[in-house]
């Protein structure tokens, strides 16, 4: 118990003395457990407004499409203990205003029906010339309760705004099986409305004739399933079956009004990962540069009696307290930011409110954390105890290596790309680090950029110029957060590597300037230490940022962002490397030429 005292007593003095440096490991990763926390937590939260919206409208168990015929023998199937319908179907055309959309408008009683009656939220339900629309569709479509539009040429009079449980909310309403019987592509953001089945029955034509659709109950509503798959199928994808009526479980429905949330996963969960990785880098350069920094103190604990194991596990449990700190606060900001993400729109009422931390996700991102850290700690930490004591002590300086042909090069080059590269030659593994960040960032950067670029492209999210799409709205939230979450990873990584390079390259700086070197050079040659590894890192971050896209739409469809975009984000990134480096470099650069030969990496 004494011996672990000491070593948190140890490791807790060294973080005082170095707060920085601490503060900065501490955002790294925590901005990483952060995001991790979001991808986990938004599993499941949805459940809770479809099955409010459920209750609410009593809503169905199955929802049957078909021929009336069909669809009340169906009525009497076993199992089922009540019904409505079936209620007619006739697929119009919605004008309003300056959209012209398709829609599914269902004709409805003016009473409340035993199963599935819509919840208005806002004005009155269905009435003679009158039209309920979908809360999600009419958010899009930009319409109010008061508002006249237009249902194949016929005028009607917007009298309420309702939700369902029993068809997806909008863009999702093609998950419906209506929507198939025409052929019509399942996500074609079509909409939904309601009216008098005497005006539903007068919209139809011979070319597009009306269906049917009948909402079911069941003894046993977890059987749907079971239920659906005995009386007629409907794939995952809208498929219908050849013959007899198509049914679809409420399960399905649940699952379609989950899409807003799902896209969201799978956007954070690349991000997430990248983030991550991002850390690793950050905490792998601090890392090294503080057991650099704490060679004569390595001396000093084993001098004192200290063993070699104990100074492993003294220079690790600083950086092990930080990383428990870094995913504790994760996991608080991941748990409070996800309702922000979380909501199931406009469609379902409700809110999914703050999700349930499982002990899996904590101890998932727990894992995380306390993994990154000691993967990128261990290795230097050891190699530090394993130095000898007289060595430890002396400090000295680690001789460069030489290389004909870098000498070579290196005499033909300005002063500062003379600095700079030798720098670099000092330190490989913290050149490669660099490169593999900046990697990183741009490749994050890059798949935002080219969702962007296939949106305005394709329409991918946004099937009616002009129309709002939730799940696009969505899809730029999440990809924000993520965009933010990365360049502050990268500007993290970016400081503390330019931190450790001008603390490395004191003495290295000191004795350049005393050869004749000016502080301005000896500051450019720092910047440019970590800009020259950052050049090759944008440029391989760019094919990756595609390919990760294309990746992650499923379609594995290339969308390759105007050279322009890709120019400037190479140029964007080495201009903020020099900049987050220009500090450190500078204060280096400043300091006396003797007072920086005679100090000492306390």
């Amino acid at each position: 118990m004494g011996r672990l005292f000491l070593i948190f007593r140890l490791a807790l003095r060294d973080l005082r003395h170095r707060p920085v440096q601490a503060i900065l490991l501490l955002v790294a990763i925590t901005a990483a457990t952060a995001t991790l926390t979001l991808g986990l937590a938004l599993n499941g939260v949805t459940s809770s407004p479809y099955l409010n919206t459920k209750a609410a409208t009593n809503g169905p168990d199955v929802v049957a499409d078909g021929d009336p015929a069909g669809l009340t023998a169906l009525a009497s199937a076993s199992g089922v203990t009540a019904s409505s319908g079936p209620y007619p179907v006739a697929s119009a055309t919605l004008r309003a205003n300056g959209h012209t959309v398709p829609v599914q408008a269902e004709g409805r009683d003016e009473t409340p029906a035993r199963v599935d009656q819509p919840l208005v939220t806002q004005g009155t339900w269905v009435r003679p010339g009158g039209v309920v629309l979908e809360r999600t569709f009419a958010q899009a479509v930009g319409a109010t309760v008061g508002n006249t539009l237009t249902l194949n040429g016929r005028s009607f009079r917007v009298v309420g705004l309702a939700v369902t449980a029993a068809v997806p909310e909008y863009p999702g309403v093609c998950y419906y099986m209506t929507c198939n019987a025409d052929g019509q592509a399942e996500e074609s953001g079509m909409g939904l409305v309601w009216l008098t089945q005497t005006g539903a029955r007068s919209l139809a034509t011979a070319a597009s004739p009306l269906s049917y659709v009948l909402n079911l109950k069941l003894r046993d509503p977890a059987s749907a399933p079971t239920f659906a798959a005995a009386h007629g199928p409907v794939s995952l994808d809208g498929s219908r079956s050849s013959s007899g009526p198509a049914v679809l479980s409420w399960q399905q429905i649940q699952y379609a009004d989950n899409n807003l949330v799902s896209v969201a996963q799978q956007v954070l969960t690349p991000g997430a990962w990248l983030a991550v990785a991002l850390a690793v880098a950050s905490v792998a350069v601090l890392a090294g540069g503080r057991m650099a920094e704490q060679t004569r103190r390595v001396g000093r604990l084993k001098a004192a009696g200290g063993t070699p194991a104990l100074v492993a596990l003294v220079l690790l449990a600083e950086h092990l307290l930080i990383a428990v700190v870094a995913a504790a606060a994760g996991l608080g900001i991941g748990w409070l930011v996800a309702p922000l993400l979380s909501g199931a729109g406009a469609g379902l009422v409700g809110a999914p409110g703050a999700p349930a931390l499982s002990l899996g996700t904590v101890g998932l991102v727990l894992a995380v954390a306390l993994g990154v850290t000691l993967a990128a700690t261990l290795v230097p930490a050891i190699q530090a105890a394993r130095t000898s004591t007289i060595r430890a002590l002396a400090d000295a300086a680690r001789p460069p290596r030489r290389h004909k042909a870098l000498i070579a090069i290196s005499r033909r080059l300005p002063v500062p790309l003379l600095i700079g590269l030798r720098v670099i030659a000092r330190r490989p593994r913290r050149a490669v680090l660099t490169t593999a960040s900046t990697a990183i960032t741009v490749m994050g950067i890059v798949a935002v950029m080219a969702a962007h670029h296939a949106d305005d492209v394709t329409s991918r999210f946004d099937w009616f110029a002009g129309l709002s799409d939730p799940v696009t709205g969505r899809v730029s939230q999440v990809m924000a957060v993520l965009t933010v979450v990365l360049v502050a990873l990268a500007a993290v990584n970016a400081i503390i590597t330019g931190w450790a390079t001008a603390v490395d390259a004191r003495q290295p700086s000191a004795l350049s300037r005393a050869l004749g070197g000016t502080p301005r050079q000896v500051s450019l040659g720092l910047s440019a230490a970590q800009a020259l590894p950052a050049l090759p890192g944008a440029i391989l971050g760019i094919p990756l940022g595609i390919v990760l896209f294309a990746v992650a739409n499923g379609t594995g469809q290339v969308f390759a962002p105007p050279l322009p975009w890709l120019a400037g984000v190479v140029v964007g990134t080495l201009a903020a490397v020099a900049a987050l480096t220009a500090v450190p470099a500078g204060i280096v650069a400043m300091q006396p030429v003797a007072v920086a030969l005679q100090a000492e990496a306390a």
